[in-house]
């Protein structure tokens, strides 16, 4: 059984977190899971993203997908695995059904439809990748509540899937506050899951080396 090192944080904003992960996928050699409850909020945007005039801090991950609006209601959840370590192919399509195996575990009626994480037609989380030489990452946001005024920040997006049917942003997410007591009930269901595939362990900070940092504001 594989060792997996858990990261859990109460309260950490988005652009530290990205900065964080930036760093463990290009430096660290462990498999990791990080879980993060909440952000000062700000719209996020994938590396080849367009910009957003909106009245929060803008930023630019290291990874691909959409645009999303955090805050202190996103639940965050991260894995950075060695491709050597984990009978994935390390391919986008393989890492979301491996993704959706674990969690349909985790999420009652949960559904991947088109990349994104649904229950019927309404989208609770996104997703992005990152996929190098040695390892990869798989990064969500899960919509634990949402604000509605900060959700109306975002533009359209340029495509969008079917099952959209070119919803709106209220129309076309829902929280997981109305399936779920408390946000850390998600992560200790989630912890439950891991469980049975990989040995978890707390992660351990050590000295890792410098590397690239793509993460910015804009």
């Amino acid at each position: 059984m594989k060792t997996l090192h858990l990261i859990e944080r109460g309260f950490t904003p988005i652009y530290e977190q990205l900065i964080l992960e930036e760093q463990l996928l290009r430096a660290d050699t462990r498999n990791i899971c990080l879980i993060n409850y909440g952000s000062t909020p700000a719209i996020v945007m994938g590396i080849s993203g367009k910009k957003e005039n909106a009245p929060l801090p803008l930023i630019k991950r290291f990874s691909g997908g959409g645009t999303v609006v955090v805050d202190e209601n996103t639940i965050f959840i991260t894995f950075i695995f060695n491709k050597i370590d984990v009978d994935i192919p390390a391919e986008p399509k393989a890492i979301m059904q491996w993704t959706e195996t674990l969690y349909s575990q985790v999420f009652p009626l949960f559904k991947l439809r088109d990349n994104d994480y649904v229950f019927g037609d309404r989208k609770f989380g996104g997703n992005a990748q990152y996929i190098k030489k040695d390892r990869w990452l798989h990064h969500t946001s899960f919509l634990w509540d949402y604000d509605p005024a900060r959700m109306e920040m975002l533009s359209m997006p340029e495509k969008m899937p079917a099952y959209r049917q070119g919803r709106g942003h209220l129309d076309f997410i829902t929280p997981l506050k109305e399936h779920f007591t408390h946000k850390e009930a998600i992560g200790e269901s989630l912890k439950k899951v891991l469980h049975q595939y990989f040995k978890v362990l707390p992660y351990k900070e050590i000295p890792l080396p410098p590397s690239r940092q793509s993460t910015t504001f804009i």
